[in-house]
C-alpha cells in the first residue's frame, strides 16, 4: 500500500459495499457501513485522486449511508454519481417497468403458496436479488424461479453470496464502473468479497505496469475461491477493512 499512500493524489480506491465496508445482515435493508467508515472515507476522499463504491445497491442508497465527496457507482455500473454529476447507462429506462413486472411476478412466487415461498425478494429498480440467507434450504428454488423469470422477461441471472440476482443483458459490470473510475490514475486499489467483485478485480490485471494495483478481498465463511484466488492482500475477516481505511491515510 506504500506507493499508494506516497502517490495519493494520483491514485484512485474502490470498494465493494455488502461485505466489504458493510457486514452482511439478513435484512437487506438493515445493512450500513460499519462505524467509523463513512469518516474515513471522506478523510481518504480529501487526500487521494478519487475514493468511490461500486456496489450492486442503488446509488440513492449507497448516497444515505457514504459521505457526498465519495464517489459512487450502483446497479452493478448501471448508473453512478462522480464528482456530484448523476450517470446512468443510456440503455437502462427501457429495462425498469420490465424488471417491475418480474418484481410482481417474484413477490407471487415466493408468497405463502407459491413456488418459492420463503424466498426475501429485494427490488432495486433496475435488479432483483432473491435472497436466502435465512433459509439456505430454499437456494435451489431461488435459482429455479430466476431461471423462469429470466426466460420470460428477458433478463439474465448472476449468482451471488447466498442469493440470485437478475438483471438487464446490459454490457455493464463493477469492472466497467471501475475503469470509468480509473481513468488516467497511477494507482488503484479495489477490495471486495463477491463473485459480483470478479470483474472489477479481473480489471485490475488489465492494466499495464505503469499502473499500481492492489486486489484486496475480505475473507470470511462464504468468500468464493474464485474470489479468493484474486487476493494480492486477503483481509481476515470484514471488521478489518477499519484497519485497512486507516493504513491508507496520508
Amino acid at each position: 500500500m506504500a506507493p499508494l499512500r506516497h502517490r495519493a493524489t494520483e491514485s484512485v480506491l474502490l470498494f465493494d459495499f455488502d461485505g466489504t465496508l458493510s457486514g452482511l445482515v439478513d435484512d437487506p435493508g438493515a445493512a450500513a457501513p460499519a462505524t467509523g467508515v463513512p469518516d474515513l472515507l471522506g478523510r481518504l476522499a480529501a487526500a487521494y485522486r478519487r475514493v468511490g463504491v461500486l456496489s450492486g445497491r442503488p446509488v440513492s442508497f449507497l448516497a444515505q449511508h457514504l459521505p457526498p465527496t465519495v464517489a459512487l457507482s450502483g446497479l452493478y455500473g448501471l448508473e453512478s454519481r462522480i464528482d456530484g454529476v448523476d450517470h446512468a447507462h443510456p440503455d437502462a429506462a427501457r429495462w425498469r417497468p420490465i424488471v417491475a413486472e418480474a418484481v410482481v411476478a417474484a413477490g407471487v412466487a415466493a408468497g405463502p403458496d407459491g413456488e418459492a415461498a420463503g424466498v426475501l425478494v429485494e427490488a432495486k429498480d433496475l435488479s432483483i436479488t432473491l435472497h436466502v440467507r435465512t433459509r439456505p434450504e430454499l437456494q435451489a428454488a431461488a435459482e429455479a424461479l430466476a431461471a423462469r423469470l429470466a426466460q420470460q422477461s428477458g433478463l439474465v441471472v448472476r449468482a451471488a453470496k447466498m442469493s440470485v440476482e437478475l438483471h438487464p443483458p446490459i454490457e455493464a459490470d463493477k469492472g466497467s464502473a471501475l475503469e470509468l473510475m480509473v481513468g488516467e490514475a497511477a494507482g488503484v486499489l479495489f477490495a471486495g468479497d463477491d463473485v459480483g467483485d470478479l470483474p472489477a478485480l479481473d480489471a485490475l490485471a488489465r492494466f499495464g505496469p505503469e499502473v499500481v494495483t492492489l486486489a484486496v478481498v475480505v475473507d470470511g465463511p462464504e468468500l468464493p475461491d474464485a474470489v479468493r484466488s484474486r487476493a494480492q492482500l486477503l483481509l481476515p475477516d470484514q471488521g478489518a477493512i477499519i484497519d485497512l481505511l486507516e493504513a491508507l491515510q496520508v
